[in-house]
């Protein structure tokens, strides 16, 4: 048997009469830029989030520069980001002129350790950067108290968390702005790359307008040099129709998340997630701990199991912030996560059986004498 991490073919397979429709409509129309399919999932993903307003934009990347340049970020100012997490967040800081400073995540949900930031701020930090990692959402309460009190602004990166909510609020609408991805391997994903900014600043929403088109509302009236991040036509129309399942998809990893808790909580040398109080997690990854990884990792692909680490390196201790000089002991649950997190099989329309046997070679392993 063979058990690929992530195949998107079962989604496209039951959508693909609805995605042919969309190809057709997207060509017969010939508006491949700012098509009303964009305008369209602006507002119903605005509506579906409960947010006032939503750019759509080339990739999420994108998105988090422009929400943070025009929320002026630059030169001198330092923005707070999580050590364990895709490297945009912090590039983007590093991008404008300012200097990303890294906090720990969290133990138990791997998200940035609320407890950490007073001792990073300084008069220079101007933002934090919570990333809602894995699928469920950062201590949001916490941290928007910190935030205040600091005067601070609060980007949420939700990439991995498409309606995880937490209390009553779903991720996205608890800071001042919010970015997504669309990117293809997302909960809910383009066939492309694709990105969005959601917030309830009517002020913010149309400088990021401006600055994702050349600094201009209207073709031709630029009042400032931008740039150039559209989300095209196709992915729009897309996302559309995906918008319709995202919750059933949602539940359907919820469910598979249930199976590997019941089919692996006998293995005292596996540490399996943990979902914080008050909050609804939607398992972009399902990830574990374990002491020897790579050990397991090299078993599971003999035997046709396909497995994934995020990340390898937690961002101190990559090459391109290496300038920090960072020990494991400044980082622990970072340095932890880069040594033994592993990331299993998890997606709509993964069989019952695949993921049985995932649980099955897991169990063999360790149980090998």
């Amino acid at each position: 048997m063979r058990v690929p991490y992530l195949d998107l073919k079962p989604i496209h397979d039951s959508l693909r009469e609805e995605l042919d429709g969309a190809y057709r409509q997207v060509m017969d129309e010939s508006y491949f830029v700012h098509g009303s399919a964009v305008t369209n999932f602006e507002k119903a993903f605005a509506q579906k989030l409960g947010v006032e307003h939503c750019l759509a934009v080339g990739n999420c990347t994108d998105a988090l520069f422009i929400v943070l340049k025009m929320l002026g970020v630059g030169q001198g100012h330092e923005v707070l980001v999580p050590a364990m997490t895709w490297i945009s967040d912090a590039e983007v800081v590093s991008n404008l002129g300012a200097v990303p400073v890294f906090v720990d995540v969290d133990a138990e949900t791997y998200c940035i350790d609320v407890a950490q930031l007073e001792e990073k701020i300084t008069p220079r930090t101007k933002a934090i950067v919570p990333v809602h990692l894995y699928g469920q959402m950062a201590n949001m309460d916490s941290l928007m108290k910190v935030a205040e009190a600091h005067g601070l602004w609060v980007v949420e990166d939700c990439a991995q968390a498409h309606f995880a909510q937490q209390k009553s609020a779903m991720a996205g609408t608890v800071g001042h702005a919010a970015v997504f991805s669309f990117y293809p391997t997302k909960n809910l994903g383009a066939l492309g790359d694709a990105g969005a900014i959601v917030t309830n600043d009517k002020a913010l929403y149309t400088a990021c307008r401006k600055m994702a088109n050349h600094g201009a509302l209207d073709k031709h009236d630029h009042e400032f040099a931008g740039m150039n991040s559209r989300m095209d036509t196709l992915q729009a129309a897309v996302l559309n129709i995906k918008l319709k399942y995202i919750d059933g998809w949602n539940k359907e990893r919820n469910a598979l998340a249930l199976r590997y808790f019941k089919g692996l909580e006998g293995i005292s040398a596996v540490q399996l997630p943990h979902k914080a109080d008050n909050n609804e997690h939607v398992y972009h990854v399902f990830q574990v701990l374990i002491e020897h990884r790579d050990d397991l990792k090299a078993y599971l692909k003999d035997c046709g199991v396909q497995t994934q680490i995020h990340y390898p390196k937690a961002l101190p201790f990559t090459k391109a912030y290496s300038t920090v000089n960072t020990k494991a002991t400044d980082f622990p649950v970072a340095f932890k996560l880069q040594n033994q997190a592993l990331s299993l099989p998890v997606y709509p329309g993964l069989e019952h059986d695949r993921q049985d046997f995932v649980i099955a070679k897991m169990t063999e392993f360790f149980n090998r004498s």
